[in-house]
């Protein structure tokens, strides 16, 4: 029988061994599911851009010399990002629908602000190739010429779309979980040429909206100020969706939600660019939501066949009001409370 010292060193020994390959296959777990994660991260965001066949501007002709490439995204100075959304119900194969939204988002990676730009489909303007047009009518020529000229029309450089329909944008709120959001106001709309399908009908109040009914309510147009009120509502509930995208519970399961989204989504960006956007906009917050045109210069016109469409006052002013929204000065520092810098007596200064 060993001496006494002896036992007790070699049961140190054992009881050591058990707890080191405890903890290596932890690791080896925690590894494992890093590289799991990562790699279907990777597959599902490389799936986003659609190329031959699979993509919706497979039978578009290539955009003649007049559209004209935007300059690379570096990373430091400010991307923007045309958002199209369409109705894709009964369009024929090879065929692509007119926008139903659009959207820009302006995100600036020095101040770590992202804006948002709702642009009104009937806005009458120049498509570069295919003269006067509504902006809605853009993307039927392909994204290179949507994002022309949605950037001549707010004389910022457009790098970059992102382009789904109505099953896509459903896809993504259920995937996320749905998402709780006040609806304003009772919403009911039906017509015999959509179908049940898309009929609308919510009631007020604050409830958990799942992807149809969110596409409900971003689809209500059918009140006094139609399409205006419906461009607020679409910039408001984008950007419960995005809060809810970044989460840390979506976070975690994020391959799974892109999983869910990929096979209604088209996009240009490649993936050095969505991991340089995903970086920047995990820890930027909402700058401001506008608009185009504002209602200080809207005009109402009349095309030459006598259909009525959105114009502006001025080229160059629309231009100046995007750069003045994207200009906004930081917010100061609050001061430590004090009776001088209450809010009280902060207005009662003022």
């Amino acid at each position: 029988m060993p001496p006494r010292k002896n036992r007790h060193a070699k049961a140190g020994k054992s009881k050591k061994k058990p707890l080191l390959w405890t903890l290596a296959i932890i690791l080896l777990l925690i590894a494992g599911g890093a590289a799991y994660y990562f790699t279907s991260l990777y597959t599902q965001l490389d799936n986003l851009h659609k190329t031959g066949e699979d993509s919706p501007f497979a039978a578009v002709p290539t955009p003649s010399a007049e559209i004209t490439q935007p300059p690379e995204w570096e990373g430091t100075e400010p991307v923007n990002i045309l958002l199209m959304g369409v109705d894709a119900r009964g369009v024929k194969k090879g065929e692509v629908p007119r926008s139903d939204t659009m959207l820009v988002a302006s995100l600036d990676p020095v101040k770590k602000k992202f804006y948002v730009f709702s642009i009104l489909r009937d806005t009458y303007v120049d498509i570069p190739g295919f003269g006067k047009e509504r902006i809605n009518t853009a993307i039927t020529h392909g994204p290179e010429v949507a994002m022309q000229t949605v950037s001549d029309l707010l004389g910022i450089p457009v790098q970059y779309y992102v382009y789904t329909d109505f099953q896509g944008f459903i896809a993504l709120v259920d995937a996320v979980g749905g998402v709780d959001y006040e609806v304003e106001k009772d919403m009911v709309y039906k017509t015999i040429a959509d179908g049940p399908e898309y009929d609308i009908d919510l009631k007020k109040g604050f409830q958990h909206l799942d992807g149809s009914m969110a596409l409900q309510y971003v689809r209500f147009r059918h009140d006094a100020t139609s399409d205006f009120t419906r461009t607020e509502r679409q910039r408001g509930f984008l950007k419960a969706v995005a809060d809810k995208v970044i989460s840390t519970t979506s976070i975690i399961k994020l391959p799974s939600i892109l999983s869910q989204v990929t096979p209604f989504i088209d996009t240009n960006l490649d993936m050095n660019d969505m991991w340089k956007l995903g970086t920047v906009g995990y820890d930027s917050s909402m700058g401001g939501s506008e608009q185009i045109p504002p209602m200080d210069l809207l005009t109402e016109e009349r095309t030459s066949g006598g259909a009525s469409v959105i114009g502006f006052k001025s080229e160059e002013e629309l231009k100046q009001f995007v750069q003045d929204a994207m200009a906004e000065p930081e917010p100061t520092a609050t001061p430590e409370a004090s009776p001088e810098s209450s809010p009280s007596a902060t207005a009662e200064a003022h």
